[in-house]
């Protein structure tokens, strides 16, 4: 059995929902999320989740960042593109849960921050989560409130990813704090020529296109009002 050291929680963070505070924190002050993975030598890379527990979490209903039990309201966190798309291969957490990691993460809450993939080609553990993934920071972050939601299969190998419900609100936020709709509008403007692309790869060209189309418009009503 593996215990982690402890450490103090990093001055400057939210405080942390009662769910998260059984969670251990790494050198940093941060809490070690549930999904991320314990590599073979022991040590724990938050880059890496997984994939056992990413079962777990859509079969038991357990939140993708604490482990707990989640009941009625689903909260995924995601980009404004899988808004648009609802389409998602991270499972939902707890509302709380979600929130605090769109406001405290530093990947989510600094959006000039890249993502780091140095070493990720030489560890055995990690296996690249299904679908498109855009290569960028979105900049903004929505926690997308949803009753339910669906899997579906992709490629071969019994890969699967996560068709969210109608929403029933939308949480954004962009460096920690409540987004604009200028600012999650930007993170769209900016992701939509990547998904264009996609929908050019179609055998209907313009089947994809309109379907992107309507799903960006109806992702506009969920924007911030201001």
């Amino acid at each position: 059995m593996i215990t982690e050291p402890i450490y103090a929680l990093r001055p400057g963070l939210p405080p942390l929902p009662d769910h998260m505070k059984a969670l251990p924190l790494d050198t940093r002050g941060l809490p070690i999320p549930w999904f991320v993975a314990t590599l073979a030598d022991g040590s724990r890379d938050f880059r890496i989740a997984d994939s056992a527990k990413r079962q777990r979490a859509v079969k038991s209903n357990l939140c993708w960042v604490c482990g707990n039990k989640v009941h009625r309201t689903f909260a995924f966190v995601v980009g404004p593109m899988c808004v648009c798309t609802r389409t998602t291969s991270e499972p939902p957490c707890h509302v709380d849960c979600a929130i605090w990691s769109a406001q405290a993460c530093p990947f989510l809450s600094r959006p000039r921050m890249r993502r780091n993939a140095k070493g990720l080609a030489e560890i055995d553990d990690v296996h690249a989560a299904p679908g498109l993934h855009l290569p960028r920071n979105p900049g903004a972050t929505g926690v997308y409130l949803t009753r339910g939601y669906k899997l579906f299969a992709v490629g071969r190998n019994h890969q699967w990813l996560i068709r969210m419900g109608e929403a029933t609100m939308v949480y954004w936020f962009a460096e920690g704090r409540s987004a604009s709709r200028a600012e999650v509008q930007a993170s769209i403007d900016s992701g939509l020529p990547l998904l264009q692309a996609e929908a050019d790869k179609e055998v209907d060209k313009a089947g994809a296109h309109a379907e992107l189309a309507a799903c960006v418009a109806r992702a506009a009503q969920l924007l911030p009002a201001a």
